[in-house]
């Protein structure tokens, strides 16, 4: 225990009140006062960013080259959209190429440029169309069946031929009027198709029979032909047949094409307009 009169262990040597109950001067204190510090978060309120001038100018140089080529282009549009109305009002229709998709080499858009009541019938003319074109490549395959099996070069050269000449030649002599024909209704565009259809449902009859006619028939994959190759090798008379089989469904499709758009043709009124047509050329070429 602490004895009466003990000194009091919480007395300071430094009196606050020793002068007067004042408060005792700064430089007494035992803890100097902080500096003084802005209010801030963080005490950055005040600080500042340098912007370079420069970026202010670049923006604005760029802004500017924007719109300059945003004239640019608007006056490029409407060059082309004057040229555009311009081949329309002249008749001139710009065909751009669609078809195949994967490798577009020629225009084709049935559901946009073939009124609707024609459709049905445009599209089985594109598939008696796609339908010779495999005919033939299938010739080409069995064709070389029998080359290498049983026959010479030769048909197989024919082969290719009847290829490369049929398949751009049936587009170009008489599916590309029909298909003009039903977009502008042209009677001249009519009469082209049907001349040159039924050369193509001549050659689609020829090259079923196949007779011995070229090479004893054996180019064309005619029954005539398969007959005569089963007896040297079953696999390529089996390839014959099928042949025969395509040519077959061929004609039956192109022979329903021919008959239903001479029915349009004549209900249509086109066959009087195609008449009055050639009486006026006839004229126009006797005067």
């Amino acid at each position: 225990m602490a004895r009466r009169y003990d000194p009091n262990p919480f007395d300071e040597d430094v009196n606050p009140f020793a002068n007067g109950g004042g408060v005792a001067p700064a430089s007494n204190s035992r803890f100097s006062p902080l500096p003084p510090q802005p209010a801030g978060f963080f005490n950055d309120h005040g600080a500042t960013t340098d912007v370079p001038l420069d970026s202010n100018k670049d923006f604005r140089k760029k802004e500017r080259e924007l719109q300059a080529k945003e004239v640019e282009l608007r006056r490029r549009e409407q060059e082309v959209k004057r040229k555009e109305d311009a081949a329309e009002r002249a008749g001139i229709v710009l065909e751009v190429k669609n078809w195949p998709p994967f490798f577009p080499i020629i225009h084709h858009d049935i559901a946009n440029e073939i009124p609707v009541h024609l459709q049905r019938m445009q599209y089985v003319a594109f598939a008696s169309f796609l339908g010779l074109s495999a005919c033939l490549f299938w010739n080409i395959i069995a064709v070389t069946a029998a080359w290498i099996k049983v026959s010479s070069i030769k048909i197989w050269l024919l082969a290719i031929i009847y290829f490369i000449s049929g398949c751009p030649g049936a587009y170009v002599l008489w599916y590309r009027p029909l298909y003009n024909a039903m977009r502008t209704e042209s009677a001249l565009k009519f009469g082209w198709f049907f001349l040159f259809y039924v050369i193509h449902i001549a050659f689609c009859i020829l090259a079923a029979i196949a007779p011995p006619i070229v090479f004893n028939g054996k180019s064309l994959t005619g029954i005539l032909a398969a007959v005569d190759v089963i007896g040297d090798s079953v696999i390529v008379g089996i390839f014959y047949f099928i042949g025969f089989g395509f040519f077959c469904l061929e004609l039956l499709v192109s022979i329903w094409v021919i008959q239903q758009v001479y029915m349009y043709f004549r209900g249509s009124g086109r066959a009087a307009e195609m008449r009055r047509e050639a009486a006026r050329g006839a004229m126009h070429a006797a005067i």
